[in-house]
C-alpha cells in the first residue's frame, strides 16, 4: 500500500543526471499499438520527466487510460468516499488498534508532519496512510496537480479518447476491504519507513526518473513480503484485470497509451511480462 499512497519528497532531484527519464514499454501486434508509462501520482513542481517517446505516442493516440478517469468529479467523488469508507466504527480506535510500539511512533510523525491525532485515531489503517500522506506532500510541496496523470491528460490532444479501468468506488473498496490485519501491518511498515527509513521515497523517485526497473521492483517486492494479501489485491488481481481489457483492445485496431502507477509495470506481475506471456512484442526492459 506504501507506494501508491505516500509520497515523494521534492529535494535531491537536481543532481540526477540529464539523460535519466523514465521508462517507456511498447507492445504490438499486427494492427495495434499499447504505449505503456508508469506514473508517480504524486510529484513536486518544476520536475522535468517526460519522455520524447511518450509525448509522440500521445500526439498521435486513439485513446488515453487511467486507473481513475482524471477530471473534478472524480477527484470529489473519491474524497468523498474515502470520509465516508475510512473512519473506524463507533467506539474503535486507531490507536487502540496499533501495537503498542506502534501507536507510539504513530504519536510522534503525527506530530512531526502536523495531523491531527484526533482525528487521526477516528481513521481505518488505509486512511491513515493517506492522511500521512498528505502531511508529506504539503512538506515537500508535491501535489497531485503536478503528478503525470494531471500533466499526461492536459497534455494529451483534445480528440484522443480519456478511459479509465477503474471507478473511484472500485479503487477504495480494495483498500478499504482488505482485512483488518493487512491494513495494520502496512500502517506499521509505513510508519517504520517514516521514522528509519525517510530517503526511502527520494530513492523511489530516484529510481522512476532514473528509469530502474529493478529499483521499482524491488519496491513493489516489500510490499507484498510485508502484506502478501495486499499485494494480491492492489498488484496482481488488478494486473489481472487491465491485461484483460488491454489484450480486447489489441485484438482491435488503433493506438493507445496506459499510463499507470509505476508499479504495476515492473516485475513478473507487471503488465509488460503479462502481455509477453500472451505472446505479444513488447519493446523496452
Amino acid at each position: 500500500m506504501r507506494r501508491w499512497l505516500l509520497g515523494l519528497a521534492a529535494t535531491l532531484l537536481a543532481a540526477l543526471p540529464a539523460q535519466a527519464e523514465p521508462r517507456v514499454w511498447v507492445v504490438r501486434d499486427a494492427d495495434s499499438e499499447v504505449v505503456l508509462f508508469g506514473s508517480v501520482h504524486v510529484l513536486p513542481p518544476g520536475l522535468a520527466w517526460r519522455p520524447a517517446a511518450l509525448d509522440a505516442a500521445l500526439a498521435r493516440a486513439d485513446d488515453l487510460w487511467f486507473e481513475l478517469p482524471v477530471d473534478a468529479a472524480t477527484e470529489q467523488e473519491t474524497a468523498r468516499l474515502a470520509a465516508s469508507m475510512g473512519l473506524l466504527p463507533t467506539g474503535q480506535s486507531l490507536f487502540g488498534l496499533l501495537p503498542p510500539g506502534d501507536a507510539a511512533r504513530l504519536v510522534r510523525l503525527a506530530q512531526a508532519y502536523g495531523v491531527d491525532r484526533v482525528v487521526l485515531d477516528r481513521l481505518k489503517p488505509w486512511l491513515a496512510e493517506v492522511a500521512l500522506a498528505s502531511a508529506l506532500y504539503g512538506r515537500s510541496g508535491a501535489d497531485t496537480a503536478n503528478g503525470v496523470e494531471q500533466v499526461v491528460s492536459a497534455r494529451a490532444p483534445a480528440t484522443v479518447q480519456r478511459r479509465a479501468f477503474e471507478t473511484p468506488a472500485l479503487q477504495l473498496g480494495l483498500f478499504d476491504e482488505a482485512p483488518l490485519a493487512d491494513q495494520i501491518a502496512s500502517l506499521s511498515e509505513t510508519l517504520r519507513e517514516l521514522d528509519t527509513e525517510p530517503d526511502t521515497y527520494d530513492a523511489l523517485v530516484k529510481a522512476w526518473l532514473d528509469g530502474d526497473t529493478a529499483g521499482l521492483a524491488e519496491e513493489t517486492e516489500s510490499l507484498r513480503k510485508a502484506s502478501p494479501e495486499l499485494y494480491r489485491r492492489l498488484v496482481r488481481d488488478r494486473n489481472a484485470a487491465w491485461v484483460r481489457t488491454l489484450d480486447a483492445r489489441l485484438k482491435g485496431r488503433g493506438r493507445t497509451v496506459v499510463v499507470v502507477g509505476t508499479g504495476h509495470l515492473v516485475g513478473e506481475d507487471g503488465l509488460p511480462a503479462r502481455l509477453r506471456a500472451l505472446g505479444y512484442s513488447v519493446e523496452g526492459p
